[in-house]
């Protein structure tokens, strides 16, 4: 049985859990791409660590800075655009994203869960306080470079990205939240993520486990093992606007 796009018009409560494919399609680099430059040299998933902070704090910074730079460089596609349109469409939408970018903002959704934190809200190592100042647009060459991190205003300690690190727990507050959304809502859409990350990918299990319709778009096939659990297969670019059209025409 096919997925009724008219589901969507009919919802209550719709979730919207987005992970890293919604954001590969506005070009943004992933921790899979190959990468060039100084980063070939690293593995990603060994900078984004508190110990290589402690090690090397401008490697690390000139990392998570570079990325920052890509994403200010990217665009919200057609599947960020057709979120925010949703929410305007159904009478709740929560947006929970695993993404460190602001892509679902800038396309226009509010009030976005940040699972894993924020490239745009850096923090002190030290203290834990946010970053008071302001972030100037990185101008870093294309291969990558090191580059100091700021300062603390209230310590002195080094400030770091405000996303979260392999071996760092995801925010309480915004993980509850997160869970009290899937276990309330009627229908979920699972957009670009391959639902493999703990604790994370415990969230469309729960909105099956409490009753709702769970829907995964993805550009490769996921086993569907409830009767009210889908997939469709496909870029959540093309998926999106789609069912859009079809269930508010």
């Amino acid at each position: 049985m096919e997925f009724d796009p008219q589901r969507l018009a009919q919802a209550r409560h719709l979730v919207v859990f987005s992970g890293a494919g919604v954001s590969a399609e506005s070009a943004i680099p992933t921790f899979r791409d190959a990468l060039t430059g100084l980063w070939e040299n690293f593995d990603p998933a060994r900078l984004a660590t508190p110990q290589a902070f402690r090690e090397d704090p401008a490697l690390v910074w000139g990392w998570y800075e570079w990325r920052r730079m890509k994403v200010l460089q990217a665009r919200p596609n057609p599947a960020h655009l057709a979120i925010a349109e949703l929410a305007r469409r159904v009478p709740r939408l929560t947006l929970i994203t695993q993404n460190v970018d602001d892509l679902h903002e800038r396309a226009g959704s509010s009030s976005v869960l940040h699972l894993h934190g924020s490239l745009h809200h850096p923090k002190c190592f030290a203290c834990n306080r946010p970053f008071s100042g302001e972030l100037p647009e990185p101008l870093l060459p294309e291969q990558g470079c090191s580059l100091e991190p700021p300062r603390c205003t209230g310590c002195n300690g080094k400030i770091r990205p405000g996303v979260v690190w392999f071996g760092e727990a995801l925010p309480p507050h915004i993980l509850k939240e997160a869970f009290k959304a899937a276990g309330e809502c009627d229908l979920l859409l699972s957009v670009g993520t391959s639902g493999l990350v703990q604790p994370a990918a415990q969230i469309p299990q729960l909105a099956l486990e409490q009753g709702a319709c769970v829907v995964h778009i993805n550009p490769q096939p996921q086993t569907c093992t409830k009767p009210e659990e889908y997939s469709l297969v496909g870029k959540a670019g093309e998926i999106l606007p789609q069912l859009l059209r079809q269930a508010f025409a």
